[in-house]
């Protein structure tokens, strides 16, 4: 149930035809993880935490350095050398007390991913490296959740949510990570991308609107275009070929 200060501070959103306080419910209820609190995570962080949605459980293991400031919006120049988790958690908590975050000061591996991944009814891709994503592409499908993925390069962005059994995963996108390099990347394109991935999130959790699945969103900041690229389940790719089909019911709602 809602509190009399939830009803006020959420007012706006419940006001949204088929959102309504059950949806409003339904984002209290849910438990997120968002792996990495940078660029894409800080994003996907402030704008679900104060939509309401009940636990946020961030994981990042590095710290908060002057290079970050362009873009990491949870942090600020007196953060520098705190852990990303720590700073990102103490302005959502003071952005919405209503909510819980459990900020987990980890590096994401093999062997810690089923514990952080307990309990949660979605995962948000924002970390930037392709072993880690792959690590949360396969942990997504192992528990049959959905796994929101999001990527920034330069002035170009991309989405895509991923529904296990349902949808492309993200090795059928992506068979091999490109090469690792540090990543040029002006500090808006996170921006719109994290807020695109979190829309996905309050989206699937309410059960309202259509999903981003089987589609590949392209944003190209130079000259402010989006395109879709069609997506098509590998029948032989090594992570999801296994899974049944669900019906397209199972898609969004939790």
């Amino acid at each position: 149930m809602l509190t009399e200060e939830e009803k006020e501070r959420y007012d706006r959103q419940i006001r949204i035809p088929g959102f309504g306080v059950e949806g409003q419910e339904k984002l209290k209820k849910a438990k997120v993880l968002i792996a990495g609190v940078g660029a894409l995570g800080t994003a996907i962080s402030t704008y679900l935490g104060i939509a309401g949605v009940g636990c946020l459980r961030i994981v990042d293991g590095d710290v908060v350095e002057l290079s970050n400031l362009n873009r990491q919006v949870l942090h600020w120049t007196r953060d520098i050398g705190r852990m990303k988790t720590q700073s990102a958690a103490e302005k959502l908590r003071e952005a919405n007390p209503c909510i819980n975050v459990d900020a987990v000061v980890e590096t994401i591996t093999q062997d810690n991913i089923p514990e952080l991944t307990a309990g949660c009814d979605l995962i948000m891709d924002a970390v930037d490296n392709y072993q880690t994503r792959y690590l949360l592409n396969r942990a997504a499908l192992e528990r049959g959740i959905p796994f929101i993925h999001g990527g920034v390069y330069g002035m170009e962005g991309m989405a895509t949510t991923i529904v296990p059994g349902q949808t492309a995963c993200l090795k059928c996108i992506f068979p091999e990570p490109p090469p690792p390099v540090t990543i040029p990347v002006l500090g808006v394109i996170p921006g719109v991308v994290g807020c695109l991935q979190a829309t996905e999130a309050v989206k699937y959790i309410t059960g309202i609107g259509e999903l981003l699945t089987n589609r590949l969103l392209v944003f190209d900041g130079n000259d402010l275009r989006f395109r879709e690229v069609k997506l098509k389940r590998n029948p032989k790719c090594p992570d999801c070929s296994s899974l049944k089909p669900r019906a397209g019911g199972d898609l969004q709602g939790i």
